[in-house]
């Protein structure tokens, strides 16, 4: 039976500051710094438009360094990371989560365990095709060993998004067209990532994506567009994601695309009525990749703090990356913007989360003596062995004479 944390985490809440409840709300990755005067971002687009070479390039990344922002961590404005997949920096970042802010609040790290960690298991589209529930459970519970030895709480995972357009890049990263076969597939997943306790060093939290109709975009194109009836919506492309939560999964993420004109990102009728108030879903929300930002290019949001509004009133929790939340959310709180009621239902559901993993008990569920030892074991490749085999497909050519 699934502990309650209410008492302590409106506890906690009263404790603590707006500034560390929107951090709460951060999550950020490691940032490259050292070699070179501009963005990361900007780099890379210097190798595509041909100012740098691919050679010189490679000599100016051998010299960054990753940066963590510690000193924002020290400050209260970070709840969480994403990109990080090594024992021992999890565990500095987790000391001075826990000994050096002022409530200690333990830091949630998140990580893309797709088809396996360090032990590579068949991609989810092929895997789908061995049509066996125990065997993907057991493939995503050593997932989860392995990932959570190099200190992974949770994975963005698995992605159920029903795909019918071959043309869609990420259709190799779900178990396709078929509904029934996605659902199954997707709560088998979550039910080896979470294993039966959560508070378990081995145990990660399922973050579904991508809700919803990522699969549908328009031409198969990403980002695109969805337009279709409420019918086909619920019929078609909800029923797997209805399936993981039914399944325990404590995490979901919005997709990037709208659902007839509205972006799911800030899409309250989605992420509130459906998920929480049809379907009783009580974990985190945690947007795509600078999705709350990209709500402005997309011109749904005026600007930053506009996106911000409409993303946390809809009920998304936690922004990746994007610093919309963490940059705006704190004046519109000051000015009467947004109800701080609203921002703390966000944290809640964060710090929900972080109780359930018994972070709060133990922060430190890993180490590096661990992490070796778990990765690449003899019984999980014999695993991934046989995933491949009972994944294969034998097609059969007919050749037809007129």
């Amino acid at each position: 039976m699934k502990k309650n944390y209410e008492n302590e985490i409106q506890s906690l809440l009263l404790k603590m500051t707006i500034e560390e409840k929107v951090g709460q709300l951060q999550q950020c990755g490691p940032s490259l710094v050292g070699a070179f005067d501009v963005s990361f971002e900007e780099l890379v687009n210097m190798v595509f438009d041909g100012r740098i070479s691919k050679a010189d390039f490679q000599i100016m990344m051998s010299t960054a360094k990753q940066d963590f922002r510690e000193e924002d961590l020290r400050a209260g404005k970070i709840g969480s990371y994403n990109g990080l997949n090594d024992a021992k920096k999890a565990n500095e970042l987790q000391k001075i989560a826990v000994t050096e802010t002022r409530l200690g609040i333990p830091l949630l790290f998140g990580y893309d365990v797709i088809h396996g960690y360090r032990t590579v298991t068949p991609i989810p589209l092929a895997e789908s095709c061995a049509w066996e529930p125990e065997l993907w459970k057991r493939t995503a519970r050593i997932s989860a060993e392995e990932a959570t030895a190099g200190g992974v709480h949770m994975t963005f995972a698995p992605m159920v998004d029903v795909a019918k357009d071959a043309r869609w890049g990420r259709v190799s990263e779900g178990a396709g067209e078929d509904v029934l076969l996605s659902s199954i597939y997707g709560a088998a997943k979550v039910n080896g990532f979470q294993g039966d306790d959560l508070t378990k060093e081995d145990a990660m939290v399922a973050c579904v994506k991508h809700f919803t109709g990522y699969g549908a975009a328009e031409a198969g194109k990403d980002y695109n567009r969805v337009d279709m009836s409420m019918q086909r919506l619920f019929e078609e492309y909800l029923p797997p994601f209805k399936a993981c939560i039914k399944a325990g999964a404590r995490a979901v993420m919005p997709a990037f695309n709208d659902i007839n004109g509205m972006p799911c990102t800030v899409n309250s009728w989605l992420l509130t009525g459906v998920l929480r108030g049809e379907w009783g879903f009580d974990g985190m929300t945690i947007s795509d990749a600078n999705a709350i930002a990209e709500c402005v290019t997309h011109g749904i949001a005026e600007n930053l703090a506009d996106a911000a509004k409409q993303a946390i009133e809809a009920g998304l929790d936690m922004d990746m990356t994007s610093n919309a939340y963490s940059e705006t959310l704190a004046e519109l709180i000051a000015n009467g913007g947004v109800k701080e009621q609203v921002l703390d239902r966000a944290v809640a559901d964060i710090l929900r989360i972080k109780f359930e993993l018994g972070l709060f008990d133990q922060p430190y569920r890993t180490s590096e003596a661990r992490e070796k030892a778990a990765i690449l074991k003899p019984a999980y490749r014999s695993l991934a062995r046989e995933a491949a085999e009972k994944s294969i497909v034998l097609l059969k050519t007919i050749m037809c004479c007129l």
